[in-house]
């Protein structure tokens, strides 16, 4: 086997897309601190667009339909990054610390 056939499967960018989903639900689910919590929804975005991109270059690989999508979720995912950190900030300054727990100070 010269290994090309493994780079060649969609079931393989089907799994590892899967495998960065389960990490980020799990890391959101588990973590405690808010920047943590980020870092686990950015991999779930990442597992999403892998997963557009591979459907893309095996189902319809003449359309760049998948690659445009996923463009837009690393737009999404950019915005999303800098308005959590800067919220994140906020609630530092303010009850110095960003455990996501302790938060419920948060409703005053």
């Amino acid at each position: 086997m010269t290994g090309m056939g493994l780079y060649n499967s969609l079931n393989i960018y089907l799994f590892v897309g899967l495998a960065l989903l389960a990490c980020g639900i799990l890391g959101v689910i588990y973590r405690r601190t808010l920047v943590s919590m980020l870092i686990s929804i950015e991999l779930i975005m990442n597992g999403a667009g892998l997963n557009l991109v591979a459907f893309n270059r095996f189902i319809a690989p003449d359309k760049a339909y998948g690659m445009t999508f996923t463009l837009f979720i690393m737009g999404i995912a950019a915005a999303e990054a800098a308005i959590a950190l800067a919220i994140i900030i906020l609630i530092f300054r303010k009850y110095r610390h960003v455990e996501g727990a302790q938060l419920k100070e948060m409703k005053d």
